[in-house]
């Protein structure tokens, strides 16, 4: 496909309402866990993954009632999948939010903390979700069409308040003090901001009315900053999850606003002026502290070189001074461009970079999720949870229509010292 080029928690805790706190069914002593080189020694290893596991669900409660079953086939699946891959911190996208955390709760409990397919259950005593923009009326007609209200002139696309939403869940504790969440940031307020145009109108960057940036926000979900405490030192998991560079028009607001969505925590890593524009939904001014370890997670819905994004919107990322790229491969994803020929064929980037399955129409499979550590965390080993067909874990992942997820867990091991 041709890319698009732009010239210019529980109510348990206090302190914090959407932080979740331990359940007494998985309290453990949050140390960690699997077999990926953990331990306590001088060369700690910390797993850090991300996971798309289309775990949404088209009416709002509905996710909350699937989970409580314990018996729902997806949430296995995907349950097994995160089992298998045992990552001590994991993102997950298009989890959607409740706001008594209910959701979380049930995934830990009924499906995490119990063997999936054999494979040994996994305790997250560590658990971290917040509002999203996703299905939030804006109360104004940014699709232009004429009328105001839908998804998709919510704050971010969405049928219902939370549709599409994020967990962290950890292994380690969360520093949910120190916790910054960026939902409420005006798209506007970012400078440069790469704001759609109105091709029938002669002005520049006015497909929305003065009176609609002043509520427009850059984060279709949210973008949070969450501190995980590993050993005596923090590792700030950067959260996000842009939006997909379609379903557009000429104004290409999407792939407009998901290249700032990236280039959000591009700016955030930054110390001094770059990132001194940025302010939190507490009012707290400026980016990242100099020196501080972090990883950038999600569903970035960006490819390097194929896809429909902006030209170089993930590039922001990929060759930021701060930023290690690991590039995790996998072997599935290597054979499914290859069943699967049409678009893929024609892709310019390796497919043993894929990570999310669209099958042989445009745009084919791409590289939409990344695990970006910062420099200041050693890349021990990473990988794409993509199982060959002959391998008997491809029971997880599958073809259309897909058992778990069309994306897969991406993971990363990193010595945290």
């Amino acid at each position: 496909m041709r890319r698009r080029t732009l010239t210019a928690a529980t109510a348990l805790a206090v302190a914090l309402p959407t932080a979740l706190l331990p359940l007494a069914a998985s309290a453990h002593d949050g140390g960690h866990g699997g077999g990926h080189g953990g331990g306590h020694g001088p060369d700690r290893s910390l797993r850090v993954a991300t996971y798309n596991l289309s775990l949404n669900r088209a009416a709002e409660g509905e996710l909350q009632a699937d989970l409580a079953t314990g018996d729902d086939p997806q949430a296995r699946t995907v349950a097994e999948v995160i089992q298998r891959a045992d990552p001590d911190v994991v993102l997950l996208n298009e989890f959607d939010f409740d706001a008594a955390h209910e959701s979380v709760d049930e995934f830990r409990e009924n499906y995490l903390e119990v063997s999936q397919g054999g494979a040994d259950p996994v305790r997250y005593r560590y658990a971290y979700t917040a509002p999203s923009n996703t299905g939030t009326p804006s109360g104004v007609d940014l699709n232009n069409d004429g009328r105001v209200g839908g998804g998709d002139d919510a704050f971010g696309f969405g049928e219902f308040e939370g549709q599409y939403g994020m967990v962290v869940l950890s292994k380690y504790p969360i520093d949910t003090r120190n916790v910054r969440t960026f939902q409420h940031f005006l798209w506007k307020d970012m400078p440069g901001a790469l704001l759609p145009d109105d091709p029938a109108t002669p002005g520049p960057a006015d497909w929305f009315s003065p009176e609609e940036l002043d509520v427009v926000r850059l984060s279709s979900k949210s973008h949070w900053d969450v501190p995980v405490r590993v050993g005596r030192e923090s590792v700030h998991v950067l959260a996000a999850h842009p939006t997909p560079p379609t379903f557009d028009g000429p104004e290409d607001r999407n792939g407009r606003r998901n290249h700032d969505e990236i280039r959000f925590w591009a700016d955030y890593v930054t110390p001094g002026k770059a990132s001194r524009y940025v302010y939190d939904d507490e009012g707290r001014r400026g980016g990242l502290e100099p020196g501080a370890r972090f990883a950038i997670l999600g569903d970035q819905n960006a490819d390097p070189l194929d896809g429909d994004s902006v030209d170089a919107a993930i590039d922001q990322l990929l060759e930021h001074p701060r930023v290690t790229d690991p590039q995790p491969t996998s072997d599935g994803a290597v054979e499914a461009a290859a069943l699967q020929g049409g678009a893929n064929a024609a892709h310019s980037g390796d497919p043993v970079l894929d990570t999310a399955d669209f099958a042989d129409t445009a745009p084919g499979n791409l590289r939409a999720d990344y695990v970006l550590p910062s420099k200041g965390l050693r890349v021990r080993d990473a990988g794409v949870f993509w199982p060959t067909q002959a391998d008997p874990l491809s029971r997880l992942t599958g073809v259309y229509p897909f058992p778990s997820s069309d994306h897969r867990l991406v993971w990363v091991d990193v010595a945290t010292r």
